[in-house]
Formats: C-alpha cells, structure tokens, sequence
C-alpha cells in the first residue's frame, strides 16, 4: 500500500531535503513539493516548468530520499546498490553540469551514491569500470543506453533499476531520438526487479498530453495504456512564471527596402552597448556560418573586446566548446556568438542577456534561448531581437504577442519509423537476443508503434535475418541468427562491432577534421566545402584566418594565414521553417496594421519603424488582412511575375509554389520558374501568365486530383532518395566507417542510390522505401499543415492587384531567386541598383 501524502510528508527522507533547502536559503517552489510526493508515491509522470525553475531538484530529491526512506537508521552506510536511477540527456555537454549538480546533493545529504556519466565522450576504460560495477546514477544519452542493451548481460545491470529520468523530453520528442528513448524504455520495464518510475522534464509545449503518452506508452486517443505500456502518469504544471522582456532592436531608417541580409550585422553597434553593460551576453544567431561572420564583425567594431569574446558552434572541436562553456561558468566572458549548441539547459550564472540574430521562426525556441539568461529561479530573462531585415520586426511584435499569451508549438511524435525498429532489433540480437512473440508485445507498448502490424513485424524479423526480398543473396545483410531455441541472436563479432559503432539516429554528411600542421585540432568542415579548396586558398573557421595546405585520409591540415581576407565556411541544413502558430500571429497582425487595430501603428515602436515601407505597400498594392489572399502582378525586363502571399512559412509556400506553376502550366504551354520565402512566393515567365483565368475556375488550390498533382510538380522521388540515404544508415544498410576513417560522401550517396533503385525495381513494397516517400511527405512537404493551408486559402477573399514596381513583400522574393544565380559581389550590386530605383518611383 503506497504510503499517503501525510506519512510522505513525516518522512526521514522527506525532512533530510526539505533541510538541505533550508541551509541553503531556499524555498521549494509548490511543483517541486508535488513531484516528490508523486514520485515517492511510485508515480510517473511529466513535470512542466520553464528553463531555471529549478527542475532537475524537483525530480533528483525525491530519488534521494525515497533511498533514505529505505534505510532510515543507516542509509550514511556505503551498499552495493546497483543501479537505481537513469537521467537521460539529450546533450553530451550538458551530463557533466548534471553530474556535479547531482552529486555534490549526495555528499551534502550523505547519501553514499555515485553519480556517473556514460556519453561519446567517456573513456573506455571508465566504460569497463561502469560495467564491472555500475553507479547508483547513470547520466546518460539515448544511443549510449541503446549501446549498454548491446552488451551481453545487459539486462543484469538493469535489475536493481527504480527510475528513468529524461531531461529536455520536449527536444527529444518530435525525433528519431525520441522512439529510441521510447524503446529503451520497454525493454528496460519487464527487466526491473520493481516497477519502473518513468518521468519527463519538458519546457512548455502545445501538446503536453500526448508528450505524456508518448512518455509512458498510453495511447492519448483512448487514455489507456497500450499492450504492454506503463499505467498513464501525472502532468505537473510548474505555477512559475518566468518574467521575459523582448527589446527589439530597431534600425534607424525604415525606408530601405527589405531583402535577406539588408540589416543583421550593420545592427551591431546598437547591441554593443547592451555587451558591454551586461556580465556576460549570447548572441544567438540561426547558422555557423554567421556565427562565423559575425564573430569577425563584433571584434572588427569593438577590438577592446579581443579576449573577451568566443564562438560556439557544432563544428568546433570539442575542447574549445568545452573551454568556452567554462570561461562562461566563471563570468571570463563577455559575449559568446553561438548556434543552437547552446540552446538547451547548461546553466550559465553570468549570462545576463540574450541576442537573437534573426527570426528563430518558432516561438518555443525564441523562448528557450531567452531562457539561457536569467538562468535562475526569480530571474528575468532579458532578450534582445535583432532583425536580419525591416519586416522581420513585424516577427518580433507576433513574438512578443505568443510570449504575453504564452502560446508554444507542438512537438510531433515520429510515427512508426522501421529504420529505428530494425535498428533496435539488431541492438538487442548483438546483446543476449531476443523472442519472437515476447518482444513484439514490448515494441507495441509504445506510443511509436502502438499500431504496428504482424505483418510489418514479420516484414522486419525477415529483413535482418535475410536482407529480405531483394538482399537475401547477400550475406552481409542477414544479420541476426535464429537459434534452435528460436531465439534471435547475432553471432558474428565483426557484425557485432560494426554495429555497435552505428548505434543512433543522428546521420550526418560526413565530416573532414581541421588541424594545423603543428597537429592542435580546430574541428570538422562538410566534405563539399573542403572539395573545393586548392593550395593557398584562405578560409574563415572558429575565428582564425587559415590557409588550406592539404587534405590527406579525411584530415585538412592548414596553417595560419597571414591575409585578413577569407571566404567563410558554407555547411549544409535546411533553413529553419516558419512554425504554424508564429505564422497565425504574423497574419493576424499584418491585419492590424491594415486596419490599425488599437493604434498599432502608433503604439508600436517596430511598426512605428517600418511606417515608410509599410505605407508604399499600401499606396503600390495592399497590406493583406487573415482573411485575404493577395496576389500581385508584374511586368520587368525579367518577364511577367506573380507573387502570392499565403504566409505559411518557406516550406509549405515552396510545395504551393510549385503546385501552382503545374496546374498553370496545364492551363497553356508554358514555361515557370518559382521562388519563395516565409510570407509568400513568386512565379516568373518570359510569357504572361493565365492566372485571372485560373483564379476565376478556382483551380489553383482546388482539392480534387491534389495528390497527383504535388507528385508531379515536385521531383518525390529524387527527394525520397536523397531522404533514403538517412534511413539506409540508421537500418543499418550502409556502413559509414570506423572512427578516424569515416567514408566518403561520395561512397555513402553511391551505396544509398544503389539500394534505393534495387528497392524500387525489386522489391517495390520495401517497408523503408515506403517509409522514405512518407517522410517526404510529412517533413519537408509538411503534408499535414499543406493541407490546412489549402483548405484555409480555398476559403480566402482573393485581392489581386496589378503593381509598376516591385512592392515591399515581392522585393525579398526577388532577391532570394537573385541570390541562386548571382554571385555575391554582383548580387550586392544588383540590389544596390534595385534600391536607387526605388528612390525614383
């Protein structure tokens, strides 16, 4: 019988950390009190608080005291414990903060535990101690768990096991990472001698619930637990407001028009003096290749500032993160220029302010780096928005709008990836194997494959035992054994290792590491910029100015250049989308400033700002209202254009785009060239364009014959087999090399395309070629929200208006086509001249 809330309350354990609180000056906060008791209790569950809220101590006490509970007189007194608590991160940078911050509870409480790590970055050796005799707390990652259930007698290490913790479940949910964390969990819950406590930390999302269900295996649909599944949990709402001022920081003219890169770093003297008046700042910008230009930037304009600032960024070598983050710990630092490397919850005391460099296109993540200043309980966050162009200050008002309203985005669970499932699958056959029928009800108790079929079952059982249809006659693919018992198992060391070594989700291009000759490492480039560079050439990277002498088995080795000028690193990613709900803001306010709702454009310093450029969009076209479709038309030297804006964010406007330019084309011959941004796209031909006509038969966002109509405006299949390259990686199907001999990218795509045409031609009912058509469609054609796109313009009021010149919302556009065929230097003179035309109109 579960103890009551008052018996939980009297406990020794319960009293030992309500004291700790106290020495220390400290009030626990009402959702910290109601975690502990829900986990002592024996309860799962999901706590919800903001970043510095204090909510790793709301789940890291009760652990300790439900131990102090168990042995009451002597719990001071050193035991085998085994393993009793799992904290899973989704950051290898951030195990080392929890680390400290966890044990440093122990000694003080006299709680005779020991708080390890066990991520990328663990030596072997203390790997081997760890398995000889594991800690009492294990801080770890998805695939370094996944890495211990391939070992035999894994599950022994997991018998004694009370809790699993997973930090950040927010950043892990919308990913492969996430069904990873999802499959660990039922394999570790039939192997705990007791039932296993499941809990989340998770900043606010729109879709706490299912987040739950996804934690615990339920399915939201019915609030019941699926086969197998844990009993569905608690939601805990941390009732702490975390106070966030948005400044926005506004150019001194407004009349220039917008294009992508018109502002950002001409912006720079306005924030240096919110640099230098802070302890320390972030500035946190989308790319690192900005970070890279703007680190050279902020130190040509403030050279006192040399030593003072670093840069942070994924391609760094490890150690110059690692030292960046303690020079932040210690207040050395006054800035730091960074990516999203730093997005997530090391706690930094001294950051005192945030910079924003261009639109995050998401409100949540907005929140969360505003979220890296003020990094303590009480404190107020303070973020700066720098627009990277005039209209992105219309992005800022809608953030500053959801942050008052509290509005967040959802994370979207993966649905049923079978990469990750055949992954797992041989995870466990490299370990001590797995049944048939046991398991299948295991992998079905979790949200990720709650509907998974026998048959797909079958289909994945087939594929690592025989390579399948299309693979059995070769026997590199057949990697699991059955053995006479019917138990599935890998008995080949060299398949055990190879997989082992390609155990996770992440799959990357492969990467060429930067040294000096001297030997220091810098880091990593993509093997396509480094393709390019001859002898001599210079090159920006971590702020050093470096000449490329040589690249030699997958090494660039380089030396100091004694030149200032350099090009910068390019690295491939697709640009951030626009979020759904930050889209609806924006089109609602585009609305008000049309109807200048509650004096906006006199009450609001950004709209107050952009008044020249948004009263020419109004004299040239319209300003469009939620409402509204607008379309404009415009004859140049280039042809006939027509823009629309849907504000949708780039993604979906890019598939409208294209839907578009078809069933136009279909109307008459004709020839269409497309571009697109987040607020709108355009289409350009060297012959008018039918489009009153298509408007008038309502045609071009009709429903009927939609889904074969996006398949033959976009290349689906070249975008699926570029998406197969991933999940041939992930299954297993390609291996990507040992460590220090990675393959090239040129094999990786070669071997991909090859599996990808058999699977077509052979085998065209292959469950991972399915699965990379449907990826297509549900991530960058974003199925779902181009459907409720479509249905929401058909409902739309259309304006059509025919303009003389490029209007403010069709200049950007114009530029991003531009930019695809001009290089820079003749792109910044064409915008030079578009902009002196402007003056003349």
């Amino acid at each position: 019988m579960p103890p009551t809330k008052r018996t939980r309350e009297a406990s020794p354990g319960y009293e030992a950390i309500l004291r700790w609180f106290g020495d220390r000056g400290w009030q626990p906060f009402a959702f910290q009190q109601a975690a502990w008791q829900a986990y002592l209790a024996g309860k799962s569950g999901l706590l919800n608080a903001p970043t510095g809220s204090g909510k790793t101590f709301a789940l890291w006490m009760p652990c300790l005291a439900e131990y102090i509970n168990q042995y009451p007189p002597d719990y001071r007194q050193p035991r085998r414990n085994g393993l009793q608590i799992l904290w899973i991160t989704p950051l290898r940078a951030l195990a080392k903060d929890i680390r400290l911050a966890m044990q440093t509870a122990c000694d003080d409480l006299g709680v005779p535990w020991r708080v390890a790590v066990r991520t990328g970055n663990t030596s072997t050796s203390e790997r081997q101690q760890q398995l000889r005799r594991m800690p009492e707390c294990l801080v770890t990652t998805p695939e370094s768990l996944h890495i211990l259930l391939s070992q035999k007698g894994g599950a022994d290490h997991f018998r004694s096991l009370k809790a699993v913790i997973i930090d950040e479940w927010h950043e892990l949910l919308g990913s492969k990472r996430g069904v990873q964390a999802e499959l660990a969990l039922s394999r570790l819950r039939p192997l705990t001698r007791q039932p296993l406590k499941v809990w989340g930390i998770s900043a606010t999302i729109g879709n706490l619930e299912q987040a739950l269900a996804v934690l615990t295996g339920a399915d939201a649909t019915t609030d019941e637990a699926a086969p197998g599944a844990a009993a569905p949990g608690v939601i805990l709402r941390a009732e702490v407001r975390k106070q966030t001022r948005i400044h926005s920081v506004l150019p001194d003219d407004g009349q220039e028009m917008p294009y992508p890169g018109q502002l950002g770093t001409k912006l720079i003297a306005k924030i240096l003096p919110v640099i230098r008046r802070s302890q320390t700042t972030l500035v946190f910008v989308n790319t690192r290749a900005a970070a890279e230009i703007w680190y050279q930037h902020l130190l040509l304009q403030a050279p006192e500032l040399a030593g003072l600032v670093a840069m942070h960024h994924g391609s760094l070598d490890a150690a110059t993160r690692e030292w960046v983050e303690e020079a932040l710990k210690e207040g050395r630092l006054k800035a730091v220029v960074c990516t999203s490397s730093l997005d997530l919850g090391v706690d930094f005391a001294p950051v005192e302010t945030i910079v924003q460099v261009g639109s995050p296109k998401g409100v949540a993540r907005f929140l969360q780096r505003a979220g890296r200043s003020g990094h303590r309980p009480g404190a107020v966050s303070q973020i700066y928005f720098l627009p990277t162009h005039s209209l992105e200050l219309i992005e800022a008002v809608a953030m500053k709008e959801a942050a008052t309203t509290q509005l967040t985005e959802s994370r979207i669970p993966v649905p049923k990836p079978l990469d990750v499932l055949v992954q797992y699958l041989v995870t466990l056959a490299v370990g001590d194997g797995f049944e048939e029928g046991s398991l299948y009800q295991e992998v079905r108790g979790t949200y990720a494959y709650r509907d998974l079929s026998p048959e797909e079952w079958a289909w994945a059982l087939a594929f690592i035992t025989t390579g399948g249809q299309s693979l059995g006659a070769y026997d590199e693919f057949a990697r699991v054994e059955i053995t006479g018992e019917g138990r599935y198992q890998v008995t080949s060391r060299q398949t055990a290792m190879r997989h082992r070594l390609g155990i996770g989700t992440i799959v990357s291009d492969p990467s060429i590491r930067l040294q000096y000759l001297g030997g220091t490492r810098l880091g990593t480039l993509e093997e396509s910029f480094v393709s390019r560079l001859r002898e001599g050439d210079v090159f920006w990277f971590g702020g050093k100015n470096l000449e490329f002498v040589r690249v030699r088995e997958m090494t660039a080795w380089v030396r100091r250049a004694g030149t200032r000028k350099g090009t910068v690193p390019r690295w491939s990613g697709q640009r951030m989308a626009l979020s759904p709900q930050l889209a609806a803001i924006i089109r609602r306010k585009w609305g008000e400033i049309a109807d200048n709702t509650d004096d906006i454009r006199e009450k609001s310093p950004e709209i107050r700002v952009l008044a020249p450029l948004l009263d020419r969009q109004q004299r040239w076209s319209a300003i469009p209202r939620p409402e509204e479709l607008l379309f404009e038309q415009l004859k140049t030297r280039e042809g006939y254009h027509v823009f629309v804006y849907p504000f949708e964010g780039r993604l979906v406007n890019e598939v409208l785009a294209a839907l578009c330019a078809y069933r136009l084309s279909r109307m008459q011959p004709i020839s269409i060239s497309i571009a697109s941004n987040d607020y709108g796209f355009e289409l350009l031909s060297d012959q008018e364009i039918p489009l009153e006509e298509a408007l008038a038969q309502e045609r071009l966002f009709q429903a009927a014959g939609l889904t074969e109509d996006i398949e033959a405006s976009l290349n689906e299949t070249e975008m699926a087999r570029r998406r197969f390259r991933d999940i041939a990686s992930i299954a297993g199907l390609i291996f990507q090399g040992y460590p220090g001999k990675n393959i090239t990218s040129k094999h990786l795509q070669s071997s991909s395309q090859l599996l990808f045409d058999v699977f077509r031609q052979y085998d065209p009912h292959n469950l991972l070629l399915r699965q990379a058509y449907d990826e297509v469609l549900r991530t960058q054609l974003q199925e779902s929200h181009l459907l409720d796109t479509l249905e929401r313009l058909r409902g739309q009021r259309i304006i059509l208006k025919k303009t003389a010149h490029p209007t403010p919302l069709a200049f950007p556009i114009m530029i991003e086509r531009l930019r695809e065929i001009l290089s820079s230097e003749k792109l910044e003179d064409r915008i030079a001249k578009m902009q002196l035309q402007v003056t003349k109109w």
